[in-house]
């Protein structure tokens, strides 16, 4: 469960007054998500997303996914178009916390995309490279490389008396490895960052929305599209699946060119990605309370891909062959 604001039907109707989207019908919590309190809110003129943002984000980089998302949208951007209150303003406050209240994209995700998907969803992705390009506004990756070293040191006195502790010291190796090899001159833009199966809406095979865009920031396009070679192209049993390796590269291909560069360096990507996911999942493993409402990843998935992509010697390997 991942509703931690209750919000009464009086607060909403109250709420309501400063929008001008009908009177309140209806209000249900989501429970699919970690990071925020989300409801699906209907109104007498249609239905909407209303997002409480709680502390785990950082009021000062709301601004950057709002407009990103208007931005996008604007372009015809399959994700939800923020709405201004009566006074301008898309963020306002509930409970004393930031809140917004977007579009309500139709369509639902699959837990095991097939190549279809995973094609659609690497052409999404590079529009949303494309339409992108020309946002103004700065992020920068706050879980980039930079970040990796410090939070290893971070977890290693923590995970010293559970289960995860004989795997540090190969993380440390890896990390190394990484550290050594990764790329600095590859093209820059805006990227998703959390572009996982959950994040992304289906009608059958169509896509209908990308949603979840609070890990969006400025870093490598090539990036992005490693984070979605570990989310997307490994079966339930972590086995690589190159069908759907070669889907997803297609896809994204179809929209925008890969250079060779980026080619190249798509497999110490995909393990710098992998390592993010594994270290902040094990954050998360470790630090989240036995009764917290949201059960935490396990960062073991993650292991696994690490394993996996550590006994590859070329991207061409993953699905990625060199212009």
């Amino acid at each position: 469960m991942a509703v931690y604001t209750i919000i009464t039907d009086a607060m909403i109707d109250r709420l309501l007054l400063q929008y001008d989207i009908g009177k309140h019908r209806a209000l249900t919590g989501i429970t699919q998500g970690v990071e925020n309190t989300n409801y699906k809110l209907e109104t007498d003129q249609g239905h909407y997303i209303l997002t409480i943002y709680e502390k785990r984000v950082d009021p000062a980089d709301l601004p950057f996914f709002i407009n990103l998302k208007t931005h996008l949208a604007e372009q015809g951007y399959p994700c939800p178009t923020p709405v201004r209150a009566n006074d301008g303003y898309v963020l306002q406050k509930i409970q004393g916390k930031s809140m917004a209240i977007v579009s309500f994209l139709n369509g639902t995700f699959t837990a095991s995309p097939e190549p279809p998907h995973c094609h659609a969803a690497g052409a999404v992705l590079a529009d949303m490279h494309l339409k992108g390009a020309h946002f103004d506004m700065q992020r920068p990756n706050a879980l980039g490389k930079q970040a990796w070293r410090p939070l290893v040191e971070q977890i290693k006195d923590d995970v010293a008396h559970t289960d995860h502790s004989d795997q540090m010291p190969q993380i440390e190796n890896w990390l190394t490895g990484i550290e050594q090899n990764w790329p600095d001159r590859l093209p820059q833009g805006v990227i998703h960052g959390d572009l996982f199966p959950d994040n992304v809406l289906f009608d059958h095979t169509t896509i209908t929305g990308v949603i979840d865009f609070y890990f969006a920031c400025q870093d490598m396009l090539a990036y992005d599209l490693a984070v979605m070679i570990n989310a997307w192209c490994f079966d339930q049993s972590q086995r690589f699946n190159p069908d759907k390796a070669k889907a997803l590269i297609t896809g994204y291909t179809s929209n925008r060119s890969l250079q060779d560069d980026e080619r190249k360096a798509m497999l110490v990507l995909a393990r710098g990605a992998a390592l993010r996911f594994y270290l902040t999942r094990l954050y998360d493993w470790i630090h989240t309370p036995a009764d917290a409402q949201v059960k935490p990843h396990n960062p073991d998935d993650y292991w696994h891909r690490l394993m996996f992509l550590h006994s590859m010697d070329d991207s061409a390997e993953i699905g990625v062959s060199h212009a």
